[in-house]
């Protein structure tokens, strides 16, 4: 009998189960057979979980109240669980007090729950879901940069030039080295990965800020359009991967016994500059910001998913083309693109 439900499925925990990347995970994890329990902080607030319950129709999945902020609170939703699949963490990217209200509560936040996954007893493998955030941002001058799982963001520098969206940048990356630590000193199976700009479909009522990020330049949204263009200035590119391949990657990394260490998750590299003009030919509906004059012309790094892709994982959706008609489909779907920013 394997860890479970006690009918011998096993049985996954995800945190933040609400959330655009850990909803669609639930999802794919039950219709995979999986037994799921996903937390969320207020299983009571009704419009931002009822898209999550409404996946019980598909499977066992339970719903457990649970705060990133309450060391404890994390036990009763990971208690018999084969995998720990951990997505929440503060987002607040423009947060006035980022070392206060983001970094040291991502921190303790991932803590708390690395604790419960230890003190559960069943869990054979943890994966964090970190960020490129935490392999890209560094002093690295000049275009032709291939970054892999050895890289790491540079918290002094961030600390140094405090750019904007920095608290983010430092969060994920202190977050992630906090939760090796923790790994290594508690003999825990951590898997951590680090995906780019997110797109996919939303079963959330808002549009995904990733999504938000990704049409920044259509909707001229003033701090999605900070954040991409200092994602550029920064990180180095403009990179995105699909959700669907987010998702399969970390059930393939859960389930794979030989996987270990990071894992970049990105399909699509590019630049704001190459962006604009692709919207522009390909969306010419829409009136495309290209006020872009701060902002390098060309991206000085790439992604490289040469580890998962030895593993035997195949990206399923690859093209630019392809991401973005999906990320126009669900801003339309969620309003993000009305009728009255056409042009």
């Amino acid at each position: 009998m394997t860890a479970g439900d006690g009918n011998g499925k096993k049985t996954a925990c995800v945190t933040g189960g609400n959330g655009f990347l850990a909803s669609a995970l639930v999802k794919f994890l039950l219709e995979q057979g999986y037994a799921v329990n996903a937390t969320v902080r207020d299983p009571k607030a009704t419009a931002k979980v009822a898209h999550l319950a409404a996946l019980q129709s598909l499977g066992d999945l339970r719903i457990f109240q649970a705060d990133l902020k309450v060391e404890g609170s994390f036990d009763a939703a990971l208690a018999g669980c084969t995998y720990a699949f951990l997505i929440a963490s503060p987002v607040e990217v423009d947060a006035k007090d980022p070392e206060n209200d983001l970094i040291k509560p991502a921190i303790e936040g991932t803590l708390n729950v690395l604790r419960s996954c230890a003190k559960a007893k069943t869990v054979k493998r943890v994966v964090l879901t970190s960020s490129a955030a935490a392999v890209s941002a560094n002093r690295l001058e000049g275009p032709g940069l291939v970054l892999d799982e050895e890289s790491w963001t540079d918290v002094e520098y961030l600390y140094t030039t405090k750019p904007p969206t920095w608290g983010y940048l430092v969060a994920k990356t202190l977050a992630e080295k906090a939760a090796w630590k923790f790994a290594d000193d508690n003999q825990l199976d951590l898997i951590t990965v680090n995906p780019t700009m997110i797109v996919g479909p939303t079963m959330t009522q808002e549009t995904p800020f990733s999504v938000r990020l990704a049409l920044a330049l259509i909707t001229g949204e003033e701090l999605p359009t900070l954040g991409v263009k200092i994602m550029e200035k920064v990180s180095g590119s403009i990179s995105l991967i699909h959700l669907e391949d987010v998702c399969r990657a970390q059930l393939h990394l859960a389930e794979t016994e030989a996987s270990a260490g990071r894992y970049i998750l990105s399909a699509v590299d590019s630049g704001l500059w190459d962006i604009a003009a692709f919207l522009s030919a390909t969306y010419p509906q829409y009136k495309i910001t290209t006020s872009l004059a701060e902002v390098p012309v060309r991206p000085r790094l790439v992604f490289s998913t040469e580890k998962l892709q030895k593993e035997g994982f195949k990206f399923r959706h690859k093209q630019l083309e392809e991401l973005y008609d999906l990320a126009v489909k669900v801003a339309t779907a969620t309003g993000l693109l009305p009728e009255a920013t056409k042009v």
